[in-house]
This record gives C-alpha cells, structure tokens and sequence, in this order.
C-alpha cells in the first residue's frame, strides 16, 4: 500500500495541481490546498452553514479507480478528479468510519465519511458521474469517487511513502457521504 501521486490546488478548481509533497496540517488539512480549515471550506456547505466543522480537509481516490475510468474511455490523471492523495492497493470504499490512515512516518488521517460526487464531474467530463456510481449486490447506491478525511497528525508526506491502517474496534460504522 502507498501514495502514487499527490495533488492540490489553492482556488476552488476542480482538478487539482500534482506535486512530490504535501505538508499536512493537524486538524486543518493539506498547507495550500482551497479545503484547508478548521471549519467547512466547500462552497455549497459554507452557503448553507460557514460554522460546520470541516469532515473534508482530504480527500482521497484509490487509484484502481482511475485506472477504472480510462478503461471506460475517460480521460483522467492523477488530481483530474479533484483528490489530495492517489493511493495504490487500499481498499478506500470498505473502510469503516474512524479508521486511522499513516501515510509515510509522520501523518496520520482520520476517515470522516465518502466523498460524493457532484455535477462537476459531469462539467469535466460528460457521463462521469454516472461512472463513478454503482449499485451493490442488493441494489443500494455505492459511491466510488473516494473518501474523505481530517488531519490528526501533520508532517510532509511524499509521493511513494507506505501506507498503513488501523482499523477502530467494532462494532464498524459503515461510511457515508460527508
């Protein structure tokens, strides 16, 4: 398990700039980044309430989806979907809430809930949202455009660093969209 690319961007673009590090910021999220604070940074979530606590401060894609997408004749890259950390080999979707995520020897991420997805991706690409929408064996709705999470401990993490799990007690509260 490792991160494979790194990406942010300082405006409210939809994709954002690839980089070689990040330095994460505790209980704020990734330095220069546009969703970086302590409370909500999203604009349709500032509209409606400026003081909730920010769930989102980074978001994260397994790279096996983007992968998935170019298969499917999309044309995305590393930060085209608007993610901070591209993982390789982590099961992103299955995780429980409250999961602790290390990335490299310094910063850990608390997993909030999933990311999910908006009519941007259709603005960026047309049937990308669709796309990234599935149903499960039981017909209810899977969101795979990712998860998100807060900072519990910051540092500098670099594209190619480990990463590791620590998955909370049960009873495992399954994710949900933040």
């Amino acid at each position: 398990m490792k991160v494979v690319s790194l990406s942010k961007d300082s405006e409210h673009q939809f994709s954002k700039g690839t980089c070689e590090s990040l330095i994460f910021l505790k209980g704020h999220g990734i330095e220069g980044d546009a969703h970086c604070g302590v409370t909500v940074k999203h604009r349709s979530r500032v509209k409606a309430d400026p003081t909730q606590p920010n769930l989102r401060q980074v978001h994260l894609v397994h790279s096996e989806l983007i992968s998935e997408l170019k298969i499917s004749g999309f044309n995305v890259d590393a930060g085209t979907i608007g993610e901070n950390v591209l993982t390789e080999g982590v099961d992103l979707l299955s995780l429980p809430r409250d999961t602790l995520i290390s990335l490299g020897s310094q910063v850990v991420l608390k997993v909030t809930g999933l990311r999910n997805p908006c009519a941007q991706l259709d603005n960026y690409q047309s049937g990308l949202t669709k796309a990234v929408l599935d149903r499960d064996k039981d017909g209810n709705l899977v969101r795979k455009a990712g998860i998100m999470a807060v900072v519990k401990e910051g540092g500098i993490v670099k594209v190619g660093d480990s990463i590791s799990l620590k998955i909370p007690p049960e009873p495992h509260i399954a994710l949900e969209r933040v």
